[in-house]
Parts: C-alpha cells; sequence; structure tokens
C-alpha cells in the first residue's frame, strides 16, 4: 500500500504551486487515473513518488509519502537519447533483476506482456523498436522486480490499436495496484476505477486535487452534474440577493433623504430617523453575511483552444487536395508498403491507422512535403516530434510574432492568454514547455497562418483527456482538409470522415467500431 498525507508540490523556478494538500491512498485492486491538463504537475508526482531525487532538481515538496518497503515500478514517459541508443540486449543488462533472473521468470514476464521472450537478446538498437514494443519490453523489465504498485507514464503513447486493446487487458489484469497517466479517453473509461485529477484554476494561479472512487465517465459526468447544480442554486441566491438588495438600497435611499430634509425644529423625528437608520445599517450587516455564506459558484479549470477561422480555411468539395501514387513507400532501404495510392478531394478528414512502424509517419512526411509546396492551398503540418518545428530556444511569442512588431506581439500575447498560458511560460523557450502546451501552440500557429490543409500527425497525442474533445471538437468543425495519423479511438470515430489502414500491399479502407 502506498500512501500520501498533505503533499505540497512547489516549482522552484516561479514557485509555481503545482499540487496542494494531496492525499490519497493507492491499494491492491486499484487501477487509478491520474489527469489533468498540460503542465499541472502529473509526470512531477509519478516521479516523487518514485522517487525524490527525480523531482529535486526543479521541485519543493512537503507533506508524507508513506512507502516503507514498498517496491515500485516506475515507467518513465521517455527513454534518454543513450538509452535509444543502446542495443537492446544492454539496455535489458543495464537493469539488475534481469541478471539476477532464471531463465523460467524471464519466459513468465514476457508472456504476461505478450513479448517473445528472444526479444531481450536482440542486438537492434532500442530506438529501432516500435512504441508498442518498447513498451512491453519495459514493463517486461518492471515486472522482474516483481513490484508491490507500479506508476506508469503515459503508457498509451505511441502504441497502435491493436497493442492499445493489449494495454487495457494488462491493466485489467495487472495483480498490483497501478497509478497510471494517460490521454486515451476509451483506455480510461474501460480501465480506471479510481481517479486523481489535478487543476489549477484562477488562471493558473491555484491548484486544487480531487480523489473519486469511481470510473473516469462516471467521474466526469457526475463533475459536470454537480457543478451544473451548484451553478443554478448560486445563481438563483445571486438573483435573489439582488432583488433583497434593491428593495433595501431602496429604504436606505428613504430614510437618506428624510435625514437631509428634516428640520432642526423637529429633534424628536430626528432622534426616530437616526434609531431608523442604525437598524437599516444592522440590517445591511446581516445581508453582508448572508453574501459570505451564498453557494459558489463553482470553478473548473477549461480547456481552452482558439478555433479555425472557418471563412478562410473553407475549401470547394471538388478541389484536387492530393493525387499521390507511389509504387513503394520506403524508410531507407526498407520497403514499408507497396503501391500506396492517397487521392483527397476538398474537406475530407482522413485518418490513417496502422501496426507501429507500418510507415504511417513516413507517408505523412511525404505528403507534408509535397502540399507545403503548393501555392494553391495554405497547409500546415504538425509533426509527432515537435522539436524540429519549435525553433531551438524560441520563446511561444517569438514563434506567433516572427516579425516583432508591438501589434503582433500584442496580438500573440493576447491568443496565448486565452489559451491560459501564463506571462512567465510566454517568455520560456517552447522546447521546454509540457507536450500539451507545445501541441496547443502549434495549433496556434497554424490558426495564425489561415491554414486550409492540416497535415497532423497523433494530433491529440499530448492533450489531456479532457482537453482532447476540445481539440476533436475543433477538428470536427474544421471546413478544410485534414490528412492525420492516429491512434486516438475517439478521434477517429468522430472526425475522420474515411479511415485507411497502412498495410505492406498499400492503404487499405477500414470501418472502426
Amino acid at each position: 500500500m502506498l500512501q500520501v498525507k498533505h503533499l505540497t508540490i512547489t516549482h522552484k523556478k516561479d514557485l509555481t504551486c503545482l499540487v496542494e494538500d494531496l492525499s490519497f491512498v493507492l491499494s491492491p485492486g486499484d487501477r487509478a487515473a491520474l489527469i489533468g491538463e498540460e503542465g499541472n504537475g502529473k509526470s512531477t508526482l509519478l516521479k516523487l513518488l518514485y522517487d525524490p531525487a527525480l523531482a529535486a532538481p526543479y521541485v519543493e515538496w512537503t507533506g508524507e509519502i508513506l512507502d516503507k518497503g514498498v517496491r515500485k515500478g516506475y515507467l518513465a514517459q521517455e527513454l534518454n537519447p543513450s538509452e535509444l541508443e543502446l542495443p537492446v540486449r544492454e539496455f535489458c543488462q543495464a537493469v539488475p533483476a534481469f541478471g539476477e533472473a532464471a531463465p523460467r521468470e524471464l519466459a513468465r514476464c514476457a508472456r504476461q506482456v505478450g513479448l517473445a521472450s528472444e526479444t531481450f537478446y536482440d542486438w537492434r538498437p532500442m530506438a529501432t523498436l516500435s512504441g508498442g514494443e518498447r513498451v512491453k519490453l519495459r514493463l517486461a523489465l518492471l515486472l522482474l522486480d516483481q513490484p508491490d504498485v507500479l506508476l506508469l507514464d503515459e503508457p498509451s503513447n505511441d502504441l497502435d490499436l491493436a497493442t492499445l486493446e493489449w494495454l487495457e487487458r494488462f491493466l485489467l489484469s495487472c495483480p498490483v495496484p497501478v497509478l497510471y497517466i494517460s490521454h486515451d479517453e476509451a483506455l480510461l473509461e474501460r480501465t480506471a476505477n479510481a481517479i486523481l485529477h489535478l487543476e489549477r484554476l484562477r488562471r493558473r494561479t491555484v491548484s486544487r486535487a480531487t480523489v473519486a472512487r469511481t470510473g473516469y465517465r462516471d467521474y466526469v459526468n457526475t463533475r459536470q452534474s454537480a457543478f451544473s447544480h451548484q451553478e443554478q442554486k448560486a445563481r438563483k441566491e445571486r438573483a435573489e440577493f439582488e432583488a433583497k438588495m434593491g428593495r433595501f438600497r431602496q429604504i436606505r435611499d428613504k430614510v437618506d433623504h428624510q435625514q437631509a430634509a428634516i428640520s432642526r425644529q423637529d429633534p424628536h423625528g430626528g432622534r426616530l430617523l437616526k434609531k431608523k437608520m442604525h437598524a437599516v445599517q444592522s440590517l445591511g450587516r446581516r445581508f453582508e453575511r448572508e453574501k459570505e455564506n451564498m453557494t459558489q459558484l463553482p470553478e473548473w479549470e477549461e480547456a481552452i483552444l482558439t478555433a479555425f477561422d472557418h471563412q478562410d480555411a473553407a475549401l470547394p468539395a471538388c478541389k484536387d487536395v492530393l493525387r499521390l501514387d507511389l509504387p513503394e513507400l520506403r524508410a531507407g532501404d526498407r520497403v514499408l508498403a507497396r503501391k500506396v495510392r492517397l487521392w483527397v478531394t476538398g474537406p475530407e478528414k482522413v485518418g490513417i491507422v496502422g501496426a507501429n512502424g507500418a510507415g504511417k509517419s513516413t507517408l505523412l512526411k511525404l505528403v507534408a512535403d509535397h502540399l507545403l509546396s503548393r501555392s494553391d492551398l495554405r497547409a500546415a503540418w504538425m509533426a509527432q516530434d515537435y522539436g524540429d518545428q519549435l525553433l531551438g530556444e524560441k520563446t511561444p511569442v517569438e514563434i506567433l510574432a516572427p516579425s516583432g512588431r508591438k501589434d503582433d506581439v500584442t496580438q500573440a500575447r493576447t491568443l496565448l492568454g486565452a489559451m491560459k498560458y501564463k506571462a512567465e511560460e510566454m517568455q520560456h523557450p517552447a522546447a521546454g514547455l509540457s507536450g500539451g502546451q507545445r501541441a496547443k501552440l502549434l495549433f496556434l500557429a497554424m490558426v495564425r497562418t489561415g491554414s486550409n490543409v492540416l497535415v497532423l500527425d497523433e494530433p491529440t497525442r499530448n492533450f489531456s483527456p479532457l482537453s482532447a474533445p476540445v481539440i476533436r471538437q475543433a477538428l470536427s468543425a474544421f471546413p478544410g482538409c485534414i490528412i492525420s495519423a492516429s491512434h486516438d479511438r475517439l478521434y477517429l470515430t468522430r472526425v475522420c470522415t474515411r479511415v485507411l489502414e497502412v498495410t505492406p500491399s498499400g492503404l487499405q479502407p477500414i470501418t472502426l467500431d
């Protein structure tokens, strides 16, 4: 059992409070989903629970983490570059439990995650494994250590549809409690039986943590229903209070007028009015106390995305957007698919799926290179890895207002503020922002350029499950063309008008449930 008492986490750099007074217990049978908007401290919390030294360089914390005797397995969100360069065999050998494990134990853990046991001894670099293979391998190595609790940071990232379904089965059958972060709403709905929600309210200056012993969909629905009821009650109380205050002000003004008009020749009447004014003032103080005890309007952290300009982005239905015919789709010397044909017309929204390593990102990059060179279209490209597109050390303001003109800078700051960037975040190097904040920045850049064709590689990948519906709504309403690759099942079914699967023999249309 892992227990947290009154945990508060503060960022050292700007003294931002990421988590305040959080208490919870992770018990056997728990599959607790850690959710919240981008940059709210979810990954930091997991690091702190696993090993405070991982978070010590940039945060301070108070409270208690009661984990004596608890063996913890931690899956980081990403491998560092040096780990990706290691051969699989050497990566495994760097884990103490691997060297101590008997062959039977290795085979058992490999079966548990659906991995061939020979994979442990592969000499390929880690970087050449698919996203799903890397997640399965790292989970198998964690299980070798027989942990009492698993802390998983985005295990669903980079997984194809088949591996996502495997991950659901793994979480549902996991014999130890799990605290995990995921942006996949379908995964959360099917696996989570507890929710830990981190929020930052009032322009990201106040932290709130909510612990709920319920499933994800029930949590979202109950929360929305409670907020709606609270808002109705609060607004009704305020309307009644304003009506009462209106009558009070009329009485007060009448007494004021009478006091001003009374003659000094009538001291008795003056005394009566003075007593009446004392009573009125007493009534006013009572009303002020009532106001303090009124139901508060609910507060929640809204997911905000600036919408595309529909008029500028519209494309006619007959517009030829793409006519791509490839005899072969290659990655280096390797042939990924043959006879690839992708024709797109007008405001279609095409989703491309396929197994990890099938060539989705390779194909999208070719599509982007072709469309970005077209003068009759305004195409925008969002790669899966944002690094190359965020221009090194440039800040969000510099990326959105490259001219540096005062009006452009003001507009950029206004847009960023509307997307809940704090003033300090606007001046941070964009490459150092959270994945979700960087994704929002690229969306803003696409809005600013008036794009009518979007080429998107995993567009919802770095958005929280609470932000993702807003992203889907914006993209679904976009009247231009979208060509995208995604493993997000809700995005594929609710945004895309056509879904194609990359197979060795080309692109094949598929229907998703």
